[in-house]
């Protein structure tokens, strides 16, 4: 049996709330986060996957402690602008963890699939990174791109936040899957906020083990997929070719990597 511990660390370093169980843990937080406070999930055994949500006002997902323990650092000022209002705010707060069933694990989903990655995070998978992020701000970050929130009419506010390659023509975002997996299709989803938006009308991808693949992309709010077919561990956005139209300003909302985590 796999043993979960949760637990609110402040920025001191002390530990404000704990809780540990078999299974599925469930840890109530009855006062009102700080800056500095940070989740904890400590899991008995390394690379676990468990089925986390860290707030009720954010999607729970399936994701991989690819260590021991990960954390998670409580959002404030304008790291909060991606995230619902509702989210990490007050002094109630349920955060449960439980060890992901098999199905859930290896069954088909989406790899990409991580609301609460951040640039903090190295040890829960999946993770999003880029070599741009518009001036820096959480509302066009990376992990922005697989938080599961499809909204693409407008930009700069949740539920609108998207990754934002500040005209960079170089610009490239890469998801650590954690694992190897068998991925079957990757989906993009465009912001399309028409006409400030532009488009990319191409784009690369590149899988773990050096192989691409080149994607013709439409001017669309809705997701765009791509067959695959391809065993990796990650999956690299690269090389967008922007369309002939006026706008500087192309954008991606959702990258998604359905395929299957291999056993073993």
């Amino acid at each position: 049996m796999s043993e979960i511990k949760l637990k609110i660390i402040n920025a001191d370093g002390h530990t404000m709330a704990t809780t540990a169980a078999i299974e599925y843990a469930i840890l109530v937080n009855t006062r009102d986060y700080q800056p500095g406070d940070r989740i904890v999930i400590e899991t008995s055994d390394p690379g676990m996957f468990c089925v986390v949500q860290l707030d009720e006002a954010v999607l729970p997902a399936v994701v991989q402690i690819t260590g021991r323990e990960a954390s998670f650092f409580i959002p404030f000022g304008e790291k909060t602008i991606p995230y619902s209002p509702k989210a990490f705010r007050g002094d109630r707060h349920l955060i449960t963890a439980r060890v992901a069933e098999d199905s859930e694990v290896y069954g088909l989903r989406n790899l990409a699939l991580n609301p609460f990655d951040s640039h903090e995070n190295t040890e829960m998978h999946p993770h999003a990174k880029a070599n741009v992020e518009t001036r820096g701000e959480a509302v066009f970050a990376a992990r922005n791109a697989i938080d599961g929130i499809f909204a693409n009419a407008s930009h700069g506010e949740y539920p609108y936040q998207s990754w934002g390659i500040n005209r960079q023509a170089d610009a490239e975002l890469t998801v650590e899957l954690g694992a190897h997996c068998q991925v079957d299709r990757v989906g993009l989803t465009l912001r399309a906020d028409f006409p400030h938006d532009n488009y990319w009308t191409q784009a690369t991808l590149v899988l773990s083990d050096g192989q691409q693949q080149i994607v013709q992309l439409e001017k669309t709010a809705l997701p765009q997929y791509f067959e695959v077919d391809h065993v990796t561990d990650s999956v690299t956005l690269r090389e967008l070719i922007k369309s002939s139209e006026p706008s500087p300003f192309p954008a991606l909302t959702q990258i998604e990597v359905w395929g299957r985590v291999l056993a073993g």
